[in-house]
């Protein structure tokens, strides 16, 4: 049947009469019940038995997207006029991928599409997308063969295409050390970035005060435990419900949730001034020239907003009645110690952002091309739980490389708090625990921090999702 639905409707020139029946044609096999309306389960039931894949949502998108007295359903107008707007839509998006302005676009064409888009892709992956449209199998797409493939699907643009493989920010596991999310220049004129920027901070706040008594563990044992100290998950847990009760679990959470907002607008502002600089062609962005401007951006991100990095290690560790809250806190540090207390461990923390930032992207990119080499057969759309994985992976894997010296940084903040504590330099730290506790010193605490990934990461996208949706930005 889908042959020669196609024969019907991708011819090259139809005149307006023509159209105008084929519209009619096509809504009456649509239209299975003959109540002069089509719904979402007939919409769907018909697309399938013509032979055409739509992505997950992609139905009910077409009939929100075409119902104007929203009725949940489209009578002939609407659903004519969808078709007709949508193909506009496909038109300029076709002709703007027409680099060569020769009614073919190929996979040097899309190729480039996506490095205007800041995202680099390689000649076989380009292939892979080409192919999954090209329907005579020239290597090449002409309008009918574009139109004929995308008249179905809600995405119009080729910035909604390549959004199913952004690295996003959604996933927010405790740490702020990853490279900043991509956004098109229509996100930023349209000002759906921030938007973006504050679903992803909300989804961070409620994620983080989740795995908060987990965090608090992780710290807690990070500075206390050791060979001769020994902290059991429930024993650490038993401990700090002994000297503080329940709200204890949650203390500096208050200062972790505070500083995501700053740290996401100073590392968002940042890493579109060093990509700037640091691009070889205006407006073109290479994968390592994006790395070096993420790492960048993170590291003058933690620059401005350490203080409260050590405040919250002070805050998670304080005793009943140490400090009666944030003010407090860094009232008596300055008093006590001075202001370049508040840059204790600043060093460990920057070094960090390399092997972090660098081994998250690395591992989500190779995760992401297996995928596309093994699984991408019809659509270049992974899924949900594919993205999920794919970005949990990767952050785990850039927490696992980075966690040294993120232990080294969290005693070095801890070590003027401790009584008895002696005040120790990166290098002689570093020496005094592989002495004391072996190599496996360096990863105290590792335990309850991978516990918190799977939960932090689906309360965050859980969150976001619900957050996108009350600001109104497209799925």
């Amino acid at each position: 049947m889908y042959p020669a639905v196609r024969k019907l409707f991708f011819t090259d020139c139809r005149c307006a009469g023509d159209l105008s029946k084929t519209y009619e044609e096509l809504f009456a096999k649509l239209d299975t019940n003959k109540d002069g309306k089509v719904d979402v389960s007939e919409l769907r039931a018909g697309l399938a038995a013509m032979g055409i894949q739509t992505g997950k949502g992609a139905v009910q998108k077409i009939i929100s997207s075409g119902d104007k007295n929203k009725d949940d359903v489209l009578d002939f107008n609407e659903f004519t006029k969808y078709l007709k707007d949508h193909e506009k839509k496909l038109r300029l998006t076709f002709k703007n991928l027409d680099k060569n302005k020769d009614g073919q676009v190929d996979y040097m064409e899309i190729k480039q599409s996506f490095a205007d888009l800041g995202l680099e892709i390689s000649k076989e992956d380009a292939k892979k997308i080409l192919q999954s449209i090209d329907v005579d199998g020239t290597m090449s797409v002409d309008w009918n063969e574009w139109r004929e493939h995308f008249l179905f699907n809600p995405a119009t643009s080729l910035q909604e295409i390549i959004r199913y493989w952004k690295h996003s920010t959604v996933l927010d596991i405790g740490d702020s050390l990853t490279i900043p999310d991509e956004f098109t220049e229509e996100e930023k004129t349209t000002g759906l970035w921030w938007k973006q920027l504050m679903a992803g901070a909300v989804a961070g706040a409620v994620s983080r005060t989740g795995t908060a008594p987990l965090d608090r563990m992780k710290v807690f044992m990070q500075v206390h435990a050791s060979k001769s100290n020994k902290i059991s998950l429930v024993g650490g847990f038993k401990q700090m419900l002994k000297e503080g009760g329940v709200t204890s679990l949650w203390r500096g959470n208050g200062i972790n949730v505070l500083k995501i907002a700053p740290e996401t607008a100073i590392k968002f502002m940042a890493y579109e001034q060093y990509k700037k600089l640091l691009a070889s062609e205006s407006g073109k962005v290479q994968t390592h020239e994006r790395f070096m401007a993420g790492s960048l951006a993170g590291a003058t991100a933690q620059t401005a907003i350490y203080p409260m990095e050590v405040m919250k290690t002070r805050l998670t560790l304080r005793k009943t009645g140490q400090y009666s809250g944030m003010f407090d806190c860094a009232k008596k540090i300055l008093k006590r110690e001075g202001v370049k207390a508040f840059y204790k461990g600043y060093i460990p923390n920057i070094l960090g952002i390399i092997p972090y930032a660098g081994i998250d992207l690395a591992v989500y990119e190779s995760l992401k091309n297996f995928w596309l080499s093994k699984y991408a057969k019809d659509t270049a759309n992974p899924g949900v739980l594919v993205l999920l994985g794919c970005g949990t992976i990767s952050s785990t894997c850039g927490q696992l490389a980075s966690y040294p010296l993120a232990l080294i940084r969290t005693r070095m903040q801890a070590q003027a708090s401790l009584e008895g504590s002696e005040q120790l330099p990166m290098g002689r730290m570093v020496k005094k625990i592989l002495e004391k506790d072996g190599f496996f010193g360096l990863y105290r605490g590792i335990l309850p921090n991978f516990m918190k990934v799977i939960p932090a990461v689906s309360i965050s996208y859980v969150v976001y999702e619900n957050m996108r949706s009350g600001l109104g930005i497209q799925k």
